[in-house]
């Protein structure tokens, strides 16, 4: 059942836009992310919920997605995201960077949101400066990742990595979405 779960939760660059995710289910993200393990339990973020229009809207104008696919704009019109989760550091909490720690915190969420028939993907290319300025953000907080979550409505399928070795992801010409993935063994030591 979790290996099914790991399975679905895929980055998915296209959302059913008449799905609004509610502030409920993002407090619910992240309270199963506060729960997470932590290095040396600091437990350094604090996270900006965005659910209303205005607010969704003005955090997907900062993103880029799908950097793999420059002669795409993704999400396609009418297919944006209904909501983000902007994970910050709060630097009077920590200074050093918990990158490994911001993964664990996002894909716990969007494990969550799978689990409740929702996805989502993490967003890195996005300046951490417009944003923190945008949503008003305390100096002491610095912006890491975007979360975005909605109803998924794209296909994504998982294929195996071919004989060329390339792990890069793309789409054919229905805009189904394959993500090569390296066999099992060929990861073991």
């Amino acid at each position: 059942m979790f290996k099914d779960l790991v399975k679905r939760n895929r980055s998915y660059r296209g959302f059913d836009e008449s799905r609004k995710i509610t502030k409920e289910e993002l407090l619910e993200f992240v309270d199963c992310a506060r729960l997470t393990a932590s290095s040396v339990n600091k437990q350094p973020f604090k996270y900006y919920l965005a659910w209303e229009k205005d607010q969704v809207d003005q955090i997907q104008a900062m993103t880029k997605w799908a950097a793999a696919l420059p002669q795409l704009t993704l999400p396609h019109e009418g297919m944006h995201p209904t909501a983000f989760i902007v994970i910050c550091q709060d630097t009077k909490i920590a200074a050093g960077p918990f990158l490994k720690d911001v993964g664990i915190v996002a894909q716990t969420m969007l494990l969550a949101a799978v689990d409740q028939g929702l996805g989502g993907c993490m967003i890195g290319n996005f300046s951490p400066d417009a944003v923190k300025k945008a949503l008003g953000l305390a100096e002491e907080l610095t912006p890491l990742l975007i979360v975005a979550f909605g109803k998924p409505a794209e296909t994504v399928v998982l294929t195996e990595v071919g004989e060329d070795g390339k792990t890069a992801y793309y789409r054919d010409e229905n805009d189904v979405h394959y993500v090569p993935k390296r066999r099992l063994e060929d990861i073991i030591l």
